[in-house]
């Protein structure tokens, strides 16, 4: 049921960048796209979010829950954008076009993205910090080596941990959930 709904949502999504181009003034094709297009239609989606972004003068910059009102724009949040490229990076891809291409990869696009989170984090007071998986112990980890391979495994093999995506598409800055539209 979740991959219907993934594929379904990457689908909408993808419609949603092919419409924004072909409103884009001049009119875009997806060949000439690059990652400042992207960043562009990241932007436009702004005026959809739902996520209340403090700005620098306002009293509550700063404030994880704010006890009133104030006249800050609403985004869209980190989480949404982080999320809402990975769906369209697939798509491209998956509708012909070349990973090495890709405007949804581009460096420009993952720059823009890491100042969204961290200006969203200072503006709520909360520090956006990467998860940090858990090394396993050198005991574990050659219980785990000989039980996937049925026979002993070198102590000293132990991996680094690494980076292991699991903190793909968590939001820590994100107070609301945030559906978008087309403009049709």
């Amino acid at each position: 049921m979740t991959d219907l709904r993934y594929e379904s949502q990457k689908r909408r999504d993808w419609n949603t960048f092919l419409q924004y181009l072909r409103n884009h003034k001049p009119p875009l094709t997806l060949a000439r796209c690059s990652g400042a297009h992207v960043i562009e239609f990241l932007k436009y989606l702004d005026q959809f979010g739902k996520t209340k972004v403090h700005v620098i003068g306002c009293p509550y910059f700063g404030h994880p829950n704010p006890p009133a009102p104030c006249a800050c724009p609403q985004k869209q949040a980190w989480g949404s954008l982080d999320a809402l490229i990975g769906r369209l990076r697939a798509a491209y891809e998956e509708n012909g076009g070349r990973p090495e291409s890709n405007p949804f990869g581009a460096r420009a696009v993952r720059i823009y993205l890491r100042e969204v989170r961290e200006s969203q984090a200072k503006a709520r007071g909360i520090p956006y910090e990467k998860k940090k998986r858990k090394r396993p112990t050198a005991a574990a980890a050659a219980a785990a080596a000989a039980a996937s391979s049925g026979g002993a495994a070198e102590i000293g093999s132990v991996g680094s941990g690494g980076s292991g995506g699991d903190t793909v598409g968590k939001p820590v800055t994100t107070t609301t959930t945030t559906e978008y539209s087309s403009t049709t």
